[in-house]
């Protein structure tokens, strides 16, 4: 009789495990995904419960589509640079050098009598050429030179920085002359008076992050690289040149984010990004981006981006001190961490 038992159980416990097959394999597959958008669904449940009338109403969601982009614009570009296995830190720096050349080109352009609009135009590109010209240093310095890239962008972090406080005096410069122009519009307008263009600028972005490392041999080569660089060079993928293209994507999208904060208030402070260090990290590692490099997802870091955006309105509608915030963004990256490093050793 004992041998007929596992028959039996196979017989009739066998179509039921196949047919939960398919879950096991979008589970394993998508995972961190679906992980992820559960923890923000329970994060906003609980703020939900906690403060109704604030977060059952659309000002606080206005108030996060137009501030939340200023560091999920980042955090999808350097999702791509932590993947393969470097690190930037310079950003926020980078932020503030490119607008800062904004500025400058648009004063002198207009002071030459340009066509507002031609100084305007050219002003922008300058913004988005000195975000690039950044971040291809930085790869140069982290590739060619053999800095470590955590090294390397501390320190371009202060030149930037240092430079951007020298070439404007140390005096911030008001862009009121760009309201109602066709830039600002663009950029930091509201599409039916509700929905914030950077918001959709965001979106946009994710989507070309994603198809460039999920359908592009570029993403391909940036996961190979993260995950295991020797295997990377063994299968002919020019290593120095991914690593550098990384480094230069997070240069230019540095500026243009600058440049969209700068445009939303309309003023451009010396002290611009220093706020987003934090909150960019934060959405990288809770998006399950492993800082080991070889791991990471855009859709992850876009859910993580307006987690950690729900935070600190959670945090002071709860009735705690908004100092709280920062202790709870550190936790987010060491538990982040410390959970990546721990999954790496049971792998390995």
């Amino acid at each position: 009789m004992g041998p007929k038992y596992p028959e039996l159980a196979h017989k009739y416990l066998g179509p039921v495990q196949a047919s939960f097959e398919p879950i096991r394999r979008l589970l394993r597959k998508f995972g961190l995904q679906i992980g992820i958008v559960v923890a923000g669904l329970i994060i906003w449940t609980v703020f939900c419960i906690a403060s109704p009338d604030t977060f059952l109403g659309y000002n606080i969601y206005g108030a996060i589509m137009s501030t939340t982009p200023f560091f999920a614009m980042m955090a999808l570009v350097l999702t791509m640079v932590v993947i393969s296995a470097e690190m930037d830190l310079s950003f926020p720096a980078v932020m503030a050098f490119g607008v800062a050349i904004f500025c400058l080109v648009l004063e002198g352009a207009t002071a030459l009598g340009w066509n507002y609009s031609i100084s305007l135009t050219l002003a922008t590109l300058s913004c988005f050429l000195a975000g690039l010209g950044a971040g291809l240093l930085n790869g140069f310095i982290v590739v060619r030179i053999g800095i470590p890239s955590l090294v390397a962008t501390i320190g371009t972090q202060f030149f930037w920085r240092g430079i951007v406080v020298v070439i404007m005096n140390g005096s911030g410069r008001s862009l009121v002359s760009t309201q109602g122009t066709v830039l600002h519009g663009a950029l930091v307008g509201r599409l039916g008076g509700l929905v914030p263009a950077q918001m959709l600028w965001t979106i946009a972005i994710a989507i070309v992050v994603w198809i460039f490392l999920n359908r592009h041999k570029f993403g391909a080569h940036v996961y190979l690289v993260g995950d295991k660089v020797e295997s990377a060079r063994l299968m002919g993928v020019n290593v120095p040149r991914t690593k550098i293209m990384v480094f230069a994507a997070m240069g230019l999208m540095a500026s243009f984010a600058g440049l969209v904060a700068s445009l939303e208030v309309l003023y451009f402070w010396l002290n611009l990004g220093e706020g987003h260090m934090l909150t960019t990290l934060s959405s990288v590692f809770l998006g399950g981006t492993s800082v080991f490099g070889g791991t990471g997802t855009v859709f992850g870091t876009f859910v993580a981006s307006f987690i950690i955006a729900l935070i600190n309105p959670g945090i002071i509608a709860a009735g705690l001190s908004g100092f709280w915030t920062q202790v709870i963004y550190g936790l987010i990256i060491v538990l982040a961490v410390t959970m990546h490093a721990v999954l790496r050793k049971r792998l390995v």
